[in-house]
């Protein structure tokens, strides 16, 4: 529905692949939102586009929901690095400008998530291993084992794992040469490592 909301005619065909179906499904989605009384257009060779005037009706959730976006939002701002923290707290806003004000009073929530779930250190090093992980970056990490040992590593992020109660990253070591899991709580030191390449 986003894809044709711009009122540029799209065809089918980039439908399609914007989307990732076959050009048949589109036509199938296509009848499915006429028939449902969305005013599609269409000209051959043009493309698919809505009306000017049409407005998707206002966005509806229940109390329950409300209450599990914005908790998830608070615990997701708490418990991970910047720029993941910041696009939570934009999605919340964004929700909010669609909903009825007296459905959406943040301050007002009956569950809440006041903690931070790492400290500062534990939530830069969160942020650059997701930046490590987006970008395909090795990065250099000093690491404090269960056994109070310290070692150095140069290891490619591959993904962040919540467990309830810690985040461990799970690695390609270069030392290792294997997948290995570190608590993100126990790294001391992270650097971006350069001139490292990806491993096949």
């Amino acid at each position: 529905m986003n894809l044709i909301r711009s009122h540029q005619p799209i065809t089918a065909e980039q439908l399609a692949e914007r989307v990732g179906v076959s050009v048949r499904t589109i036509y199938r989605y296509i009848d499915d939102l006429s028939v449902g009384g969305v005013p599609v257009y269409g000209e051959p060779g043009i493309g698919y586009a809505l009306t000017e005037d049409f407005e998707l009706p206002p966005l509806t959730l229940t109390h329950d929901e409300i209450a599990a976006l914005m908790l998830g939002v608070e615990m997701l701002s708490r418990s991970t690095g910047g720029d993941l923290a910041t696009a939570a707290k934009t999605l919340l806003s964004k929700i909010g400008a669609v909903l009825p004000l007296r459905s959406f009073e943040p301050t007002r929530a009956p569950v809440r998530s006041l903690g931070n779930m790492l400290n500062d250190q534990s939530l830069n090093h969160w942020n650059d291993l997701y930046q490590a992980i987006q970008h395909q970056q090795a990065v250099m990490i000093v690491y404090l084992s269960l056994n109070e040992q310290l070692s150095q590593r140069i290891v490619f992020p591959l993904g962040l794992f919540y467990w309830g109660s810690k985040w461990t990253v799970g690695t390609w070591c270069t030392l290792r040469k294997t997948y290995r899991d570190f608590r993100v709580d126990r790294i001391q030191d992270l650097d971006f490592a350069s001139d490292v390449e990806v491993p096949e």
